[in-house]
C-alpha cells in the first residue's frame, strides 16, 4: 500500500513546528519545541545547533505520536527554515564548528561600514536583491573568518560546509543527498547573484571564501536525502526529503498567493509583506526581491519587506515596560479604549525598514498626556503596524507598478481581531486570516507531497485547511489618509532625532 502521510517541518527563530499530513492536506498530528538563544556578549545573538536539531527531532516524535502513525507510513517530508541564520559545520564528522548566528546579531556592523565604502555595495541590492544589513548570513561568515580560527582553519582545508538550519538538520538527523538547499534559501545567505542564478564571485573574494563550503542551488523539488522520524514508541524510518523552501515564501505559498499581485503579511518576532511577482524580477531600490519556489524548470520570484520588530515589541512591552503580563492582556487593553487619544507610537527599536531605511531611527511614543493609559500605548502599536503595512504596500505599488487588492495574514499579532480589523482601517484592503495558523509548515508538506505524486501539479494541490475570516475597511477614506499623515510626522520627527544625535 502507498504510504498516505506527510511530514512538514519549520524550523524557526523562536522554535520548531512538525505537522503530519495525509492526502486531504489535513493535519493528523502536530508538535512544537521552543528554542532558546544564546547572548555572549550585548548585541550577540546565537543558537546552539545540536540543540537546534534535538528541538526539531522532539517535534517530530511528538507530531507522529499525536497522528498516531507510525514512521515507515510516511511518504516524504518537506523542510522550511529560517532566513540568515547560518550554521557552520565539519563536513567529514557533521559535528558544529560554532554556534549558529542568528539574523538578529549585530557584531558585523564594523564590517558593514567598512563595506559601505567600497564599490561593491553599489552593486550589492540589484545582485543580491537586498541591500547588504548585519543581519547577513554573508557578513556572518566574513566575521567568522576573521575573528575564529576554527572556521578559517576549516575553509583552508576544504571541510567547512556552511548552510541555514534546513541543510544542518538533514546533516544532523539524518543523510543529506549532497550539500544543496533549495534557491530561496541559498539567495537568502546573501552571497548568490539571484540574477545570473550563480555565487557572487567577487562578493566571494571580498568575504575571503570560495564556493567549496557553499551549498549548490537547486529547485523547491529535489532529492535532499532523507531524516530519521522516530516515534515515541522507539519505531523509527528513513523518511525522503523531497522539498525544501524558505520560511517566508512558504507562507506565501501556503497562502495560495500563486498568483502576480496576491499578498501576504506574516507577524512573528518581525513581520514581513511579500507579493508574489511570477516569473520576472523587477530591479528595486526599496523593496526586496527574492526568488519564491522553482517548480517543474520555472523560477518564480516575490517581492518582500520587513518590519523589523512587531513580536519583539510585543515582548519588550510585558517583559521591559511592564505594561501587562500576558499577551492575552494586549488585546483587551487595545480594546478598552475606543481609539488610541492621539497617541503615536513608532516601534522603531531596531531602525525603520521599507521605505524608510533607516537604521538611526530609535523607538518614540508621542502626543501623551496625563490623560492616556496602558490601553492607549497598545492601541497605538496596533495602529503603528497597519501604518507600516500601508507605507510598504503605496511603495510596492508605487516603484513596482504592483496592485495589491487584498491582504492574507497569519501568526502572531494577527490572532487579534482588533489588530486585523485596525491593518484592514487603515491599509483600506480587505484583510483575511486563515482559521488555520500553521501555514508554514502545511506548505513545506504539500510540497513534499507534490514531489511523491500526491497531486500532479501546484493547481491540484487541497486547500488551506478550515476557512478564512474577512475583515473589511470600515474608515473613509479621508480618515485613512489623515491618519497615514500623522504617522508620516511622527516617522519625520523619529528620523530626525536620529541624525541629530
Amino acid at each position: 500500500m502507498t504510504k498516505p502521510y506527510l511530514l512538514g517541518i519549520d524550523q524557526g527563530t523562536s522554535g520548531s513546528k512538525a505537522v503530519v499530513l495525509d492526502r486531504e492536506g489535513q493535519v493528523r498530528g502536530y508538535a512544537y519545541r521552543s528554542l532558546a538563544r544564546v547572548y555572549p556578549r550585548p548585541d550577540w545573538v546565537e543558537q546552539e545547533p545540536t540543540a537546534v536539531a534535538q528541538g526539531v527531532a522532539q517535534a517530530i516524535t511528538e507530531a507522529v505520536g499525536n497522528a498516531g502513525i507510525r514512521p515507515d507510513e510516511i511518504a516524504a517530508c518537506g523542510l522550511t527554515s529560517q532566513r540568515n541564520t547560518e550554521f557552520a559545520w565539519d563536513g567529514r564528522s557533521g559535528q558544529p564548528l560554532a554556534n549558529a548566528i542568528t539574523w538578529q546579531d549585530l557584531r558585523t556592523l564594523p564590517i558593514l561600514e567598512e563595506l559601505q565604502t567600497l564599490p561593491l555595495a553599489q552593486e550589492a541590492r540589484y545582485r543580491l536583491g537586498y541591500a547588504p544589513g548585519p543581519y547577513m548570513a554573508s557578513l556572518h561568515l566574513a566575521w567568522r573568518l576573521r575573528h575564529d580560527p576554527a572556521i578559517r582553519a576549516a575553509a583552508d582545508a576544504g571541510y567547512l560546509r556552511l548552510g541555514l538550519s534546513a541543510a544542518w538538520l538533514i546533516t544532523a538527523l539524518g543523510r543529506p543527498s549532497a550539500h544543496i538547499m533549495d534557491s530561496s534559501l541559498v539567495q537568502a545567505m546573501g552571497l548568490y547573484d539571484f540574477r545570473q542564478h550563480r555565487y557572487w564571485a567577487e562578493w566571494l573574494d571580498w568575504i575571503g571564501i570560495d564556493e567549496r563550503p557553499l551549498p549548490t542551488a537547486v529547485p523547491t523539488i529535489h532529492d535532499y536525502g532523507a531524516l530519521r522520524v522516530t516515534a515515541p514508541n522507539g519505531q523509527s524510518a528513513d523518511v525522503p526529503v523531497l522539498a525544501m523552501i524558505g520560511d517566508q515564501q512558504a507562507a506565501l505559498f501556503g497562502h495560495d498567493c500563486r498568483h502576480a499581485g496576491a499578498a501576504e503579511c506574516t507577524h512573528g518576532t518581525a513581520s514581513y509583506v511579500k507579493v508574489f511577482l511570477d516569473d520576472h524580477a523587477p530591479k528595486q531600490e526599496k523593496i526586496n526581491v527574492y526568488y519564491a519556489w522553482n517548480l517543474d524548470g520555472r523560477q518564480t520570484y516575490c517581492l518582500e519587506a520587513p518590519m523589523s520588530v512587531t513580536g519583539a515589541v510585543i515582548r519588550w512591552l510585558r517583559d521591559n515596560a511592564r505594561l501587562f503580563d500576558h499577551y492575552e492582556e494586549m488585546d483587551l487593553l487595545a480594546a478598552s479604549v475606543a481609539d488610541a487619544g492621539g497617541v503615536v507610537f513608532v516601534p522603531a527599536f531596531t531602525g525603520l525598514e521599507v521605505p524608510y531605511n533607516d537604521p538611526l531611527a530609535r523607538g518614540t511614543l508621542l502626543g501623551m498626556t496625563l490623560g492616556h493609559d496602558r490601553g492607549h500605548i497598545a492601541r497605538a502599536f496596533f495602529e503603528a503596524v497597519g501604518y507600516q503595512i500601508r507605507a510598504i504596500l503605496e511603495t510596492i505599488t508605487g516603484d513596482a507598478g504592483v496592485v495589491v487588492d487584498q491582504l492574507l495574514v497569519g501568526g502572531g499579532v494577527s490572532a487579534s481581531d482588533l489588530a486585523c480589523q485596525i491593518q484592514a482601517d487603515l491599509v483600506g484592503l480587505p484583510v483575511l486570516r486563515p482559521t488555520f495558523a500553521e501555514t508554514t509548515a502545511w506548505a513545506a508538506g504539500v510540497l513534499a507531497g507534490l514531489g511523491a505524486g500526491f497531486w500532479e501539479s501546484p493547481q491540484a494541490l487541497p486547500p488551506l485547511p478550515g476557512t478564512h475570516t474577512r475583515f473589511e475597511p470600515q474608515w473613509t477614506a479621508a480618515a485613512q489618509d489623515a491618519g497615514f499623515a500623522r504617522w508620516q510626522r511622527a516617522v519625520a520627527l523619529v528620523q530626525a532625532w536620529g541624525r541629530d544625535y
